[in-house]
């Protein structure tokens, strides 16, 4: 047992630099969906947009899966676990954007990340360790750092604000963010054994043919509209690329990541969107804005900067 153990401490990167690479991973995320909110803007479909980064990034996976010479073979008793774990991005891809269509996107991304108290809870839940009291006030002060940043209470004292289909937008949300936990813990916990590149390959392959899917049976009423003009196709084509990059770097070192520990860095995504917005969109960021901003920084600091 103790040789498993110190093979599994020798697989993890280091702290600091696990840190650093799912905050610059989060911050591609949010280039992608500022990207995606240009998109939207000119008639861009959602369910095109969830296929052609599916494509973009599938390709990438194949070319890699190609030159590294893999073979197509999964290990034993691990196909179903594979199919869930793609299933459960499809899902988190669908929710998302279903989300997205009904509620403002940064109410969306506040939504989809609690990802990571949900994977610490889903963890614990099915037997992993309790996460510790320091690590869930840390998580409760980046929650309420995104709470302020993103405004909520204003959107909550006016919910008509956000449109009729608010209960559902929320509903999609949190949604989205329970699949992709699902999916972050089926990965770290079944499908270590399945190589990262063909791993990363089958769940994109099978987010790509539930798109398909799913556009097909007009899941997503207008999903398959085209841009109405070159910056909308422009802006399509920056969201594909910044997510592929973005998927296939996370999914690829998630077992190396110990995500259950180091999920929440992931919260900087909101952030950065909001940072980027600001330099592309023009959005302004109030003073609260910024003291949000900082209680997520500080607590993503503090989280990196734990013992444990």
């Amino acid at each position: 047992m103790s040789t498993n153990t110190a093979a599994l401490g020798s697989a993890l990167l280091p702290r600091h630099l696990a840190v650093l690479l799912l905050a610059s991973v989060a911050t591609l995320f949010a280039g992608n969906h500022v990207a995606a909110r240009l998109a939207f803007d000119e008639g861009t479909g959602l369910l095109l947009a969830v296929l052609v980064r599916s494509a973009v990034a599938l390709t990438v996976l194949v070319a890699l899966f190609l030159w590294q010479g893999k073979r197509l073979s999964l290990p034993a008793g691990t196909g179903h676990w594979q199919l869930l774990a793609g299933l459960m991005v499809a899902i988190q891809s669908l929710c998302l954007y279903s989300a997205v269509a009904r509620i403002p996107v940064v109410v969306a991304l506040l939504l989809m990340n609690t990802f990571p108290i949900q994977l610490a809870l889903l963890t614990w839940a099915l037997g992993g360790p309790r996460p510790t009291l320091r690590a869930a006030l840390i998580m409760a002060a980046i929650l309420a750092g995104l709470v302020v940043v993103l405004d909520v209470p204003a959107w909550l004292a006016n919910p008509e604000a956000l449109g009729p289909q608010w209960l559902p937008g929320v509903a999609f949300g949190l949604a989205a963010a329970a699949a992709f936990s699902c999916a972050l813990w089926i990965t770290e916990h079944h499908l270590g054994e399945v190589g990262s590149t063909l791993r990363s390959l089958l769940t994109m392959l099978t987010v790509f043919v539930m798109m398909i899917v799913a556009g097909a049976l007009q899941l997503v009423p207008g999903g398959m509209a085209l841009p109405a003009s070159p910056s909308g196709w422009g802006a399509l084509v920056a969201l594909a690329l910044l997510y592929s990059v973005a998927f296939s770097v996370l999914f690829i070192s998630v077992p190396r990541l110990e995500m259950a520990r180091n999920a929440p860095v992931m919260n900087v995504e909101p952030v950065a969107s909001l940072l980027l917005g600001y330099l592309v969109l023009g959005q302004m960021l109030s003073g609260m804005q910024l003291i949000g901003g900082a209680i997520v920084l500080g607590g993503i600091v503090v989280l990196s900067l734990s013992p444990r």
